[in-house]
């Protein structure tokens, strides 16, 4: 297919399954319809991948910039790195902050690593590769658990497409596996590396083996093509001129610039993909619930039994354990909350030993010095205790949810569920920040919920499977925490070079610093409760009525004759025929459109085990 009939193709199908969607269900519809009016105006690629892979590395490569992102296995994913094209420059986004601040380019290490204070940094510099797109490299250590797959896949939603890197020391972990399904359900488009071959020489092997995971675990991308390359190769082709040449094509590395570049020229069709894709997976969601409205045209006296009793079951729990949910979810609420709290007391209290025994050593111009070291070291108690919130309110919603819902029932109600959550968290006005004094700058917004597009995804996506690897998404708004500027005019004023002074201002400031998160803490676990309270009680009236349509399209099955009944079918099956046919339509579409994804030139002994 040519290009120009692919483009065709996409506008057609995205047009009309939208269209489609939103006469089956006009909040989804809206949904689809706010996402493709989203404008492109540089394609992004991002580039995931499991930790220790070489993705900061294979970024630097690809810019041929070494050095550019930072390459350290203590960094952590409390941030990610989005390069774009510009003068060398960078900003970052504090913790809780709405407005960037610039940074220093070469200091971008303590900005992105695990103790360090921003979420997001933005990085501009003049190479090649960035006049075609934006990379956007997403570091991280401990692997893709659930916390830091949800830092990545937050940088996913501003994807064109993805770059998913693997290395050669071993075949995809089930982890990456579950990773790369969850990415590539909201992203058509992705391209795959082979990082390290040149620490291994067992690669094509390794490569063979990540084809045949692939075909078992991810048929999509069966037939997918492989990049394999050497980022240290292509650096070491810099630094030596002589076998320059030599170096870069054992990297490897121009084949996949070539490739990412052709990508780009193609992002406003990967755009129009990613909406199909999305669609996709709604269009899955009203085929399940169009199986059963054609199920109950049999008036099949046993399911209605079985229907009923499910009814009964959900309504009985209900009325007596209703009492109960909430008492569970005011304990673990609770529990939480005291847990974080004494790791809040727990990191203060080792901020203050140590910045005290720092000011027993410090000179004059170190004591000078001190605010700027406790707003770093504020700001980092900050990113630890969001990501402590974050994790925290996965595990409480996990716990009541599972004690509320069955796996058939959850898989009904997870897709909603995060949309509701969304909802109730943003009806209140946000609240003040607590500190009463300059001493402290808390930016204390209430907590939000981030649907992940949840209606978009359906329940494939936020299915009962993936509950405990986090179905529920409730990732947490940052805490911004640090000095505000009447905290250095107190410090001028009180402490100059006296270090019993500069001993009690700190202890002044952690006390309110700690004071201030405390009452935030116990904010946003009063938020939580309230909004999974609400949640969960919308959450079971829904499924109720859903299950009375049910019966009462049952019973009206039982209520006519045979030829009322066949009628009732056949409008039914139509029903479902529609659903199919547009569900076909659209897979048809997408197949297609593997073909903007760009495939390497493959030798023969690369694609030998």
């Amino acid at each position: 297919m040519t290009g120009r009939a692919l483009a065709a193709a996409l506008d057609t199908a995205v047009r009309d399954t939208l269209a489609f969607v939103r006469a089956a269900d006009p909040d989804a519809g809206a949904e689809l319809a706010e996402l493709h009016r989203t404008q492109l105006t540089r394609p992004a690629v991002v580039v995931v991948g499991e930790t220790k892979r070489g993705k900061s590395s294979l970024v630097n490569a690809l810019l041929g910039v070494p050095g550019l992102s930072p390459v350290d296995a203590g960094v952590a994913t409390s941030a990610y790195l989005h390069i774009g094209p510009g003068p060398y420059a960078a900003r970052a986004w504090p913790a809780g902050a709405s407005e960037p601040v610039d940074v220093d380019p070469a200091n971008l290490t303590a900005w992105a690593s695990g103790d360090g204070q921003a979420r997001r940094v933005e990085l501009t510099h003049p190479a090649p590769l960035l006049q075609y797109l934006s990379l956007v490299d997403t570091p991280g250590v401990g692997g893709l658990d659930p916390a830091h797959a949800t830092v990545a896949l937050d940088a996913v939603q501003r994807a064109t497409a993805l770059l998913f890197a693997a290395d050669a020391s071993a075949p995809l972990s089930q982890p990456e596996l579950a990773f790369l399904a969850e990415a590539s359900a909201r992203v058509d488009a992705v391209v795959f590396t082979l990082t390290k071959i040149d620490a291994f020489a067992g690669w094509r092997r390794v490569l063979a083996d990540n084809r045949a995971l692939l075909r078992t675990h991810a048929p999509r991308f069966a037939d997918a093509g492989w990049y394999p390359v050497s980022a240290r190769l292509a650096e070491a082709a810099l630094a030596t001129p002589d076998a320059a040449a030599a170096l870069v094509e054992a990297s490897r590395i121009a084949e996949l610039q070539h490739a990412l570049i052709d990508l780009a020229g193609r992002g406003q069709h990967l755009q129009q993909a990613n909406v199909l894709r999305a669609a996709r997976g709604e269009l899955a969601r009203l085929d399940h619930a169009a199986r059963d409205r054609l199920q109950a045209t049999e008036a099949d006296p046993a399911q209605l039994a079985a229907v009923r009793a499910q009814r009964a079951a959900l309504a009985a729990r209900k009325r007596t354990e209703s009492r109960q949910w909430a008492l569970l979810l005011n304990t673990e609420t609770q529990r939480a909350r005291i847990e974080v709290v004494g790791s809040l007391r727990t990191q203060i209290a080792d901020v203050q030993q140590r910045l005290g025994e720092r000011v027993d050593r410090l000179g004059r111009d170190g004591l000078a010095a001190l605010p700027q070291t406790v707003d770093t070291e504020l700001q980092a108690v900050a990113v630890r205790l969001s990501q402590d919130l974050h994790d925290t309110f996965r595990q409480v919603g996990a716990v009541v949810l599972a004690q509320v819902f069955d796996d058939g029932e959850l898989e009904q109600v997870l897709a909603r569920l995060n949309a509701t959550l969304r909802h109730t968290l943003s009806a209140g006005p946000p609240r003040e920040g607590s500190g009463d004094n300059l001493l402290i700058a808390l930016s204390a917004g209430g907590i939000a919920f981030m649907a992940g597009r949840g209606a978009i995804l359906g329940a494939s996506v936020l299915g009962a499977g993936t509950l405990a690897s986090g179905g529920l998404l409730i990732p947490v708004a940052g805490i911004g925490l640090g000095l505000a500027a009447g905290g250095y005019v107190l410090y001028r004023r009180r402490v100059q070079t006296d270090r019993q002074q500069a001993r009690a201002w700190l202890r002044d400031v952690l006390t309110e610093a700690r004071a201030a998160l405390t009452d935030e803490i116990s904010f946003r676990f009063t938020d939580l409760q309230y909004a999974l309270s609400v949640a969960v009680d919308e959450a079971v009236e829904r499924r109720l009525r859903e299950l009375d349509a049910h019966i009462a399209d049952i019973d009206a099955a039982a209520a006519t004759d045979a030829a009322g009944r066949a009628r009732r079918r056949a409008g039914a099956q139509a029903d479902h025929d529609a659903i199919r046919a547009r569900l076909a339509a659209v897979d048809d579409v997408l197949a297609r459109a593997r073909a903007l994804t760009p495939a390497p030139a493959e030798a023969e002994e690369t694609t030998r085990a």
